[in-house]
């Protein structure tokens, strides 16, 4: 018996140990932040493998502000085209703020990786806790496939619009994605192939640096919330009894009482609090890595989401840019309602810990001295969930549900004002 015991743990754990292996949302991420060169390195090799991907990765992107600033720069007086343009510089200045910021927390977002690799997703779970991973990868699975499918999608508007365009044109009229003020011939063979390569590979890894550091906080955020909501189911089971016996959450079996039994409950709220206070630690060191990325999206929405309407609803430009950019507007919806949605969802289930805290059996504990242990310890967890995890912006204000709302209406103002403004210089 003790055998078969051994051998059905064994399996749940290899079936655990696989949870990562099966979700789509991590793998997906996973891969694109290898790609990015921001994910661990098992070995040297792979290390050596990382950076030669982040040192692509910074070029390609450096590559495309060098194009991008310098086409803003002649096409300037143009107010349609340095809309447009500016669309782009604004993408580009969230990615590098994304790597920049990354780059300098690297040890710690290192960190955090590796424990939720570790804590969250390789671990043994009861058949409740694991439906309650089960929630928390099926969101992650919606947000991320989402999210990637308009970020990649948007990429492709990027490649096919020159494609469309050059239909028909002589070889001396094509164009490519991004116009170069460089006095080459590129539009003339072999020239005009190799910068058309060069752009697409720089715009391919701009669009995976856009969406995948918000995928691996958006999954960051939904895990953890769920091991909030593990904690919380623990902490209202906790007084249910040891292996063998079965109680329900407001009675306790007299037998329960004695003192062995006791300890053991005590040992397993110790057990609870240990668990919160790492959760709490870790929420503390999340919230201290992507604080002023946070920031930074929460500031740039507002005005990326007005230039892309104007792209859309005002601006005389092609049927193609016209896709890209409702591609664009969508993700960017998209995007910003994972992460408030993420964020607002760990502060919910940080704060739910005191109430499932209370809803404990401590009512029915004796009067004892590991009773009143139990208490005060209870007491303590309450005390301290009552001011619940944040991922603050910048350290202004918390996001939640009501930073979208607010980013929305800032949008739409700013959109106001620039329709205003066309409709001025168009009677002027």
């Amino acid at each position: 018996m003790a055998a078969n015991s051994g051998e059905e743990r064994r399996v749940e754990s290899s079936t655990m140990r696989n949870h990562a292996g099966q979700d789509v949302s991590i793998l997906m991420t996973v891969f694109f932040m290898k790609f990015a060169g921001f994910w661990l390195a098992a070995n040297p090799a792979e290390q050596f493998r990382r950076r030669i991907a982040f040192y692509y990765t910074a070029g390609a992107v450096s590559f495309a502000v060098y194009v991008e600033l310098t086409d803003f720069y002649f096409s300037r007086d143009n107010f349609s085209e340095a809309i447009y343009i500016l669309c782009n510089v604004m993408t580009l200045v969230l990615v590098l703020c994304k790597m920049f910021i990354l780059s300098l927390h690297r040890t710690k977002f290192m960190n955090l990786i590796r424990y939720m690799q570790d804590h969250f997703w390789n671990l043994n779970y009861d058949p409740r806790e694991s439906m309650i991973v089960k929630e928390c990868r099926k969101k992650c699975t919606y947000f991320v496939c989402s999210f990637t499918f308009f970020a990649q999608g948007t990429v492709v508007g990027y490649v096919v619009t020159p494609i469309v365009e050059n239909v028909g044109k002589n070889e001396s009229d094509r164009v490519l994605p991004f116009t170069m003020w460089v006095d080459l011939p590129f539009s003339i063979t072999p020239y005009y192939e190799i910068m058309f390569v060069v752009q697409v590979l720089s715009l391919y890894t701009v669009g995976i640096c856009y969406f995948c550091f918000d995928n691996l906080l958006c999954i960051m955020n939904l895990h953890t919330a769920g091991q909030f909501r593990i904690l919380q189911y623990r902490l209202k089971k906790s007084y249910q009894g040891n292996e063998g016996n079965t109680y329900n959450d407001n009675t306790i079996h007299v037998d329960y009482c004695k003192k062995n039994q006791l300890n053991a409950v005590y040992d397993n709220l110790k057990k609870c609090i240990q668990h919160h206070q790492v959760l709490i630690k870790y929420c503390d060191d999340l919230n201290h890595v992507f604080t002023f990325i946070v920031l930074g999206q929460v500031l740039l929405f507002s005005i990326l989401i007005c230039l892309v309407g104007y792209q859309i609803l005002l601006a005389d430009a092609a049927p193609t840019r016209r896709a890209i950019f409702i591609f664009y507007i969508t993700g960017t919806l998209l995007q910003l309602m994972m992460f408030t949605y993420s964020c607002n969802l760990l502060t919910d289930q940080s704060g739910n810990v005191a109430e499932a805290a209370y809803s404990s059996s401590w009512i029915s504990m004796p009067l004892n001295e590991t009773g009143r242990f139990l208490r005060k310890d209870l007491l303590m967890i309450i005390m301290r969930a009552r001011r619940p995890c944040i991922l603050s912006a910048g350290g202004f204000f918390p996001v939640s549900l009501e930073t979208y709302t607010g980013v929305m209406s800032t949008a739409m103002s700013y959109f106001t004002l620039l329709k205003q403004s066309t409709i001025e210089v168009a009677d002027a």
